[in-house]
């Protein structure tokens, strides 16, 4: 079966419903009169995946509102869940812990010294978030957010492996006490919408860009033949008026009249033509937020202390053992996606390069993990990256 056919005959099972499956594309159903209220479906129904199916089945896909549909009938199941990846051996270490965070730490501006390895457990958060862009067309799609919750770090960037290693492992564990206690406290509400909320938003920017850079390229040629066509209209009634300037009589007054009023008329339609442009072209854009999954994986945790000038201060990183990856450090100001940090000289904050960059109105560097709302000397305005 395909993973649609798949996904809708457990969710149905789960429902209540009886399913069976008839072919390689098509579903047998009983549905409870629950499923019936809400698919609008009677109750023996046949469901089709291929649109290629018998007459008198019901042809299900990604199209349409189908994915609604079925989401209403999921309703919050799944949208918040945990799972704990555990290891039976012993956790295995990088071979060489201070090459891997050669490989890991880049500060242009601090040094950083290796202090330590332990084994241990974190809880990483990982988000999921629908987006739809609606201007002339639509575009829908998802975007993942990472947070190791242990560290601070976004491990965006190891997503695509954690979630591929985990579609291999069938086994889903719950969480033990032990393991929660040993990934320490849960972030609050607070500080994970205050991180999230930049990171999504520049995340579906990017998704969106290359729907963006097409719908441009169709206003302009739009503009440009709304344009083209008023002001060949425009230069015609002007030569007509210019060409009545001298003549004289009641004629030719009525003549001039009347080209005027029919530029007058061209500029309105042109400027209502733009308008319709700009109603027709205008972008939306929501995200709603998805799902969430608090993975709890095992690590080895490295101790690192960070020095700028007369200040230091000590950082954790992990090596994840299912990935044998290095997350990226710490980011307190900015994305957080490579390995590139500056170190400010207050509190040692460890941000991305424009997270230090100077003020656009004074010219003053100053950190926006310090002052994340307005530069400190001139209080002009300014958005944490």
């Amino acid at each position: 079966m395909s993973e649609l056919q798949e996904v809708v005959a457990d969710l149905l099972e789960r429902r209540g419903a009886a399913v069976e499956a008839v072919g390689p594309h098509e579903l047998s159903v009983l549905a409870p009169a629950e499923i019936q209220k809400s698919m609008g479906w009677p109750e023996m129904a046949r469901l089709g995946f291929d649109g290629k199916q018998p007459q008198g089945s019901i042809a299900v896909g990604l199209e349409g509102d189908w994915l609604d549909r079925f989401a209403a009938l999921l309703g919050d199941d799944g949208r918040w869940s945990e799972r704990e990846v555990r290891w039976a051996d012993d956790l295995p270490a990088p071979a060489d812990p201070e090459q891997m965070l050669d490989r890991a730490l880049d500060l242009p501006n601090a040094v950083w010294r290796f202090r330590g390895m332990t084994a241990t457990s974190t809880r990483c958060l990982l988000l999921t978030f629908r987006y739809t862009a609606m201007s002339d067309e639509k575009r829908e799609g998802l975007v993942w957010l990472g947070f190791n919750t242990g560290t601070g770090a976004i491990i965006d960037g190891l997503l695509p492996q954690l979630r591929q290693a985990l579609a291999e492992m069938p086994d889903w564990h719950v969480p033990d006490q032990a393991t929660v206690l040993a990934a320490g406290p849960r972030r609050t509400a607070a500080e994970i919408d205050s991180r999230v909320r930049a990171l999504v938003g520049q995340q579906v920017r990017d998704e969106i860009e290359p729907f963006l850079r097409a719908m441009r390229r169709r206003l302009v040629r739009d503009r440009d033949r709304v344009h083209g066509f008023h002001d060949e209209l425009h230069r015609a009634s002007t030569t007509r008026l210019a060409a009545l300037a001298n003549a004289k009589g009641e004629k030719a007054e009525a003549d001039r009249q009347r080209e005027t009023m029919r530029i007058q008329a061209i500029e309105r339609e042109h400027r209502a033509k733009l308008d319709d442009l700009r109603r027709n072209y205008a972008l939306h854009v929501a995200v709603e937020w998805v799902q969430a999954l608090e993975l709890y994986v095992p690590v080895q945790r490295l101790d690192v202390l960070i020095r700028r000038r007369k200040g230091e201060r000590l950082i954790q990183l992990d090596w994840h053992p299912l990935i044998k990856a290095a997350e990226p450090p710490l980011c307190e100001a900015g994305r957080g996606r490579d390995r590139t940090r500056l170190v400010c000289d207050d509190k040692l904050h460890l941000t991305e390069p424009d997270g230090q960059a100077p003020c656009s109105a004074c010219d003053k560097a100053y950190c926006r993990a310090c002052f994340p709302t307005a530069c400190p000397r001139c209080g002009h305005s300014s958005v944490a990256p």
